[in-house]
């Protein structure tokens, strides 16, 4: 395991002293194994980690590549880790949730187009008049995800959606057992959108955070 991890940090030294760069491909095998003072075993078992983590894409019949390295690629093995997350965990990622969330929706005020705000109205006016708690449960990740991804900040973004597995159970949870949750969904996310609208950031920041804690508070009552 020693060797792999020296392997490991010899391929992030080279990204990140530019010797790689996004999209390059890696010298053959052999050669790079020769240039690192690497085994060729402990190479391949480098690799094969970074390719799982998204750093590296290996690629059949044609070599391995750096890959472009976003945020996005990059923070999806965070969003696989997440999902090993145990019941009495899943109050602490609302408490990261509600941190992040709102810091999200205030830069979607400031940042997003307006044809992405009637994006977001069409999200909202697309669930139905008694929704099931599955349709609303999707409707809500779509919402959200849509301002994560105007808020004009990708990491932000990456993070946000890293954090929505944990969570979904909560509001399926909390449909399923709590009076007025529709309602009560349906109106803050209209606040929501509104304050994003016209284009006040605080405002929109404070109904998120509202929202984000209605849900925790739930859960805390209900675990």
């Amino acid at each position: 395991m020693a060797v792999t991890d020296a392997a490991i940090d010899r391929i992030k030294e080279m990204i990140l002293s530019g010797a790689l760069a996004p999209g390059d491909r890696l010298p053959k095998e052999a050669e790079l194994a020769e240039r690192l003072g690497l085994s060729r075993n402990s190479l391949r078992e480098a690799v094969r980690a970074l390719a799982l983590i998204n750093v590296l894409d290996v690629r059949q019949g044609d070599g391995t590549y750096v890959t472009s390295l976003e945020p996005r690629l990059l923070l999806d093995a965070m969003s696989f880790v997440v999902d090993f997350h145990r019941d009495d965990t899943v109050l602490q990622f609302m408490q990261v949730r509600q941190i992040l969330e709102p810091a999200a929706t205030a830069l979607a005020a400031i940042h997003m187009a307006d044809e992405e705000i009637e994006e977001l109205r069409e999200i909202l006016a697309s669930l139905p008049e008694a929704p099931s708690v599955e349709e609303l449960v999707a409707n809500d990740l779509r919402f959200h995800r849509h301002i994560a991804a105007g808020s004009g900040n990708p990491v932000l973004c990456s993070l946000v959606e890293s954090l929505s597995g944990p969570t979904t159970r909560a509001r399926v949870w909390r449909g399923l057992t709590q009076e007025g949750a529709i309602a009560k969904t349906r109106e803050q996310h209209a606040a929501i959108c509104d304050a994003i609208a016209a284009r006040r950031p605080e405002v929109a920041r404070a109904w998120a955070t509202v929202h984000v804690a209605g849900v925790e508070e739930w859960l805390r009552r209900a675990l």
